[in-house]
Formats: structure tokens, C-alpha cells, sequence
């Protein structure tokens, strides 16, 4: 399950990316938007890759929701399962990645790549609010991203 938020179109770009990745038709891939994915959704996924633009040097807030709402009803129930993370930022994405990988830590999940951030070096309240693109090479490298985890859950590695 890729479980994604995005304002200006950049996390939503990286997540469709890593979505369409998958080598193996028999693996279903859910891109679930975060206002909409709930406790059951997270029960029933194999892996998750998390999708998020940072916001403010923080966690984007309808992704920080998503965490709040389903944290504790799936707690000690998807122990073991495997993760990523893909953050869109415009300067420097760490402090998402953190918060995100304690919220892991948390879940008891197992990271399977280190956070992938693709920086837009949006600066300017203008360049921050404008519609993103992003360039084929990190789509590139959010497409290995779900290739990965698609591929480690068909082989049973995950």
C-alpha cells in the first residue's frame, strides 16, 4: 500500500511512480490518498510506502493525521512489515524522514532503503505554493523504490 499526501503535486508524482514500479503482476499495489486511508486499510497491506510532501520542516499534516488516526488501532498488529518513505521537500526533507521512522520504529516496521528526498529547492512563497514536477530521474529513483518492495514481497524477503 503507498499511502500518499500532497498540496502542490510533488509526493503524489513520486508515489504514482513508485506505484506503476511493480515487476510482478501478482502483487496488488493500493495508492491510497491519507484522508482517506483508514486502520482496516494498513491491517490488510503487506508493506507500505509512505509518500509526503515536508511541510514547515515537519511531517505535512494530513499525513501527521493519517498517523494519529490509525496509529494505535493497528499497534503490535503489523509488527515485522516492511517500509519506505519518499518525501518531497524544498530544502532538506530530514526532519519528515525522522518523524516518520519513529513512527516506524513505533509500528515496529522495517525500513527497506533509507528515506528517498527529492528536493525542489522551493524557496520562495511563490515557488512553495506552485504545482511541482518532478524530473525523471528521482521518478526514477521512487520507481526502484516500489520495485523493491514489490519485488522483496513476491519473493517472501519482506
Amino acid at each position: 500500500m503507498i499511502v500518499w499526501h500532497s498540496a502542490t503535486g510533488g509526493a503524489r508524482q513520486m508515489a504514482e511512480a513508485a506505484a506503476h514500479a511493480s515487476p510482478d503482476p501478482d502483487i496488488t499495489v493500493r495508492l491510497m490518498h491519507a484522508a482517506e486511508t483508514g486502520a482496516d486499510d494498513v491491517l490488510n497491506a503487506d508493506g507500505y510506502i509512505f509518500a509526503t510532501p515536508e511541510n514547515l520542516a515537519a511531517l505535512a499534516g494530513v499525513m501527521k493525521a493519517f498517523f494519529d488516526r490509525v496509529y494505535y488501532p493497528v499497534l503490535d498488529r503489523i509488527n515485522g512489515r516492511p517500509y519506505a518513505t519518499l518525501i518531497c521537500a524544498g530544502s532538506d526533507g530530514e526532519n519528515a524522514a525522522r518523524q516518520i521512522a519513529r513512527i516506524a520504529t513505533g509500528w515496529r516496521l522495517r525500513a527497506i532503503a533509507p528515506p528517498l528526498i527529492v528536493c525542489t529547492h522551493a524557496q520562495t512563497p511563490e515557488t512553495i505554493l506552485a504545482p511541482k514536477t518532478i524530473n525523471a530521474t528521482d521518478l526514477k529513483r521512487c520507481e526502484e523504490i516500489g520495485a523493491t518492495m514489490a519485488a522483496g514481497l513476491a519473493a517472501g524477503i519482506f
